[in-house]
């Protein structure tokens, strides 16, 4: 080319190298690598949140410089769980500061009042604009800062409303950023979707170091925090936590509430073994069956999965010949627990039969075990703990997999149970004298104290 397109001139044209589109230039590090041996961890060390249930959750505490997000409904507590956090991290001697979008100060302080909650090192503060917030910030020099909720703060160099995608992003990586940078433990609400997810964009779980999800029915005071994501402990942990007027409190263990002991042997009642997490929780699964007028029978369930339950009674009904294709099934748990591991099936189908036959349960046994389509009873984890703690709670006999007989033979030999293992539900049933064809049963029921049943052995 030997003219220039733009002045017009002639042999101005020189030939060079082309940089690269998308090339960066090496710039100034923040601060210079070193070996990961060298790096100190003392900042990175867990501290108490006061609540001891919370801390078992996020991995042993709160971790500085932490951004923690607790997502859940509408009135299931967040905002008490967390001032009562505030509170208690307060009364230990370090600043927190509460920043509140939702509520106005004053309904803040009314709730601080009846949960006791009020101390002088809890700032609190009722702000939508993220500017604001991080003024406040820069005053307060707080240890742990809440923000109730991400959803209500609004940033206002940024287009949209608070609570859109765009504002969320910009709220949360500012916030996550403020406590990666001044070292400060920070708690965030989030708000939820119809079907129970986090609401906003991905990336806002993405942003953050722990995503806890708070769960609970409306109709029960028991309230479950359980952790999606955690990077300084592990998520298959679960913290239990009873929501009253006085406030909400930590259940170290909340087995009693799942279990209505009867003073008399009641059929359609048995009791399994749960995981939440990697706590053993023990949950008597009750089961009514009546005859149906109806073409199609119900099957209505409460705190079981519905599927599950109807795939019991086709079992019962293919593999151990009991009909009750003319039959009502309600099969329920106590206490507003939600069972859904298949641990619970054996129990469940035993439940059932138990209510059909009419036939009584020993209220000392428990029954752990999957239920397949073929009727086979299939191995669950963790069989010795399960055992170990029905054990401490006063239960003597159980009914396992046979897979997991000698598993069990531990705790057989250290609690003093009496463990019995099956192949299958047709060979439970038998066990319990519940089967169809009569047999005689393993185990029998005779009194050891008013009003205490025991097992014996045949």
């Amino acid at each position: 080319m030997g003219r220039c397109g733009e002045c017009q001139a002639w042999g101005s044209v020189v030939e060079a190298d082309a940089e690269p589109r998308g090339r960066t230039a090496a710039g100034p590090v923040t601060s210079p690598a070193v070996p990961i041996s060298q790096v100190a961890v003392e900042d990175s060390r867990a501290r108490t949140s006061g609540v001891p249930e919370l801390d078992r959750v996020l991995g042993g505490g709160v971790v500085r410089g932490a951004a923690v997000l607790l997502a859940g409904e509408p009135g299931v507590g967040k905002s008490t769980l967390l001032l009562e956090v505030a509170s208690r991290t307060a009364r230990s001697g370090l600043r927190v500061l509460y920043v509140t979008g939702e509520e106005s100060a004053s309904q803040v302080r009314l709730r601080a009042d009846r949960t006791g909650a009020v101390h002088d090192e809890l700032y609190l503060a009722a702000e939508t604009d993220l500017g604001a917030l991080l003024g406040h910030v820069n005053e307060v020099r707080p240890e742990l800062l809440v923000v109730d909720s991400v959803q209500t703060i609004g940033a206002a160099d940024v287009d949209g409303v608070p609570g859109g995608v765009t504002q969320v992003k910009e709220v949360a990586a500012a916030l996550v950023r403020v406590a990666k940078t001044r070292n400060i433990a920070t708690m965030m609400v989030g708000h939820v979707t119809k079907d129970g997810t986090v609401a906003g964009p991905r990336v806002l779980e993405h942003l953050v170091d722990v995503v806890l999800h708070f769960e609970g029915e409306r109709g029960s005071r028991l309230r479950m925090v359980r952790a999606v994501k955690n990077r300084f402990g592990p998520v298959d942990e679960v913290g239990c936590f009873d929501l009253s007027g006085e406030g909400i409190v930590a259940v170290t263990d909340p087995t009693g509430l799942f279990v209505a002991r009867h003073h008399e042997p009641v059929p359609g009642t048995c009791v399994s073994v749960v995981l939440e997490g990697r706590r053993p929780i023990l949950a008597e699964v009750q089961a009514l069956v009546t005859p149906s007028a109806a073409e199609r029978p119900r099957r209505t369930t409460s705190g079981l999965d519905s599927a599950r339950i109807a795939m019991l009674v086709a079992v019962l009904s293919q593999r151990s010949g009991i009909r009750l294709h003319s039959h009502d099934v309600f099969a329920s748990t106590v206490g507003g627990v939600r069972i859904t591991e298949p641990a619970a099936d054996l129990a469940g189908a035993i439940a059932v039969a138990s209510a059909w036959k009419g036939r009584d349960i020993p209220t000392d046994l428990v029954a752990v075990g999957e239920l397949g389509l073929a009727g086979e009873l299939r191995r669950v984890r963790d069989m010795s703990q399960r055992l170990a703690e029905a054990a401490r709670l006063g239960f003597r006999a159980a009914i396992v997999p046979a897979e997991s007989h000698h598993e069990a033979g531990r705790v057989r030999s250290v609690e003093g149970m009496r463990v019995v293992g099956v192949p299958d539900i047709d060979a439970a049933l038998r066990v319990l004298d519940l089967a169809v064809k009569d047999s005689r049963p393993l185990f029998t029921v005779h009194r050891t104290a008013p009003g205490r049943p025991a097992l014996g052995v045949v």
